[in-house]
C-alpha cells in the first residue's frame, strides 16, 4: 500500500465551515462535475481530515498547527500513485484544478509527502490490529 498526504491551509476569506463545505461538495467532486474520469485513478481511499485545534495536555495552550486540513490518498502501489500524478498534470486538467484551488486554499505551496507507516500492537492482549477497507454498507 502506498499513501500520500498533503497539508492545506484554507483560503483566508473562508470560514472553516465554508472551507469544509466547498472541499466536500465542490473540489473533491471536480472531475466528476466536469464529466471526466477520476483525477486520482486507481486510488483506493481518499480522505480529508479537518483539524480542530485542541489544548495541549502538557501546556494547556492551543497551538496553531499551521494547517486546516490533512488530505490522504491510498494506492495499491507507487506505480498507481505515479500514474495518477501524470493524469493530474495533464495541462487541461491542471488548469481546472489550479483555478478551483485558488478559491479553496491559501496558496498552491502545500506540502506533499509519501508515508511509511508502522502500526503498534494495540489489541487487548498485545496482538496486532488491522483495519478492513469496505465499499458500501
Amino acid at each position: 500500500m502506498f499513501k500520500q498526504i498533503c497539508f492545506f491551509r484554507k483560503h483566508p476569506d473562508m470560514s472553516m465551515e465554508e472551507f469544509m463545505d466547498y472541499y466536500e461538495n465542490q473540489h473533491s467532486q471536480l472531475s466528476k462535475r466536469m464529466g471526466r474520469s477520476p483525477s486520482i485513478p486507481n486510488a483506493v481511499r481518499y480522505v480529508r481530515r479537518y483539524l480542530q485545534h485542541e489544548k495541549n495536555p502538557v501546556t494547556g495552550e492551543v497551538h496553531d498547527p499551521g494547517y486546516d486540513c490533512i488530505m490522504e490518498i491510498w494506492w495499491n502501489s507507487r506505480e498507481d500513485f505515479e500514474n495518477s500524478q501524470r493524469v493530474m498534470q495533464d495541462p487541461e486538467r491542471l488548469a481546472a484544478i489550479k483555478a478551483d484551488e485558488q478559491k479553496l486554499f491559501a496558496s498552491h505551496a502545500n506540502p506533499v509527502c509519501s508515508v511509511i507507516e508502522w502500526d503498534s500492537p494495540m489489541g487487548p492482549n498485545g496482538e496486532a490490529t488491522h483495519v478492513d477497507l469496505r465499499y458500501g454498507d
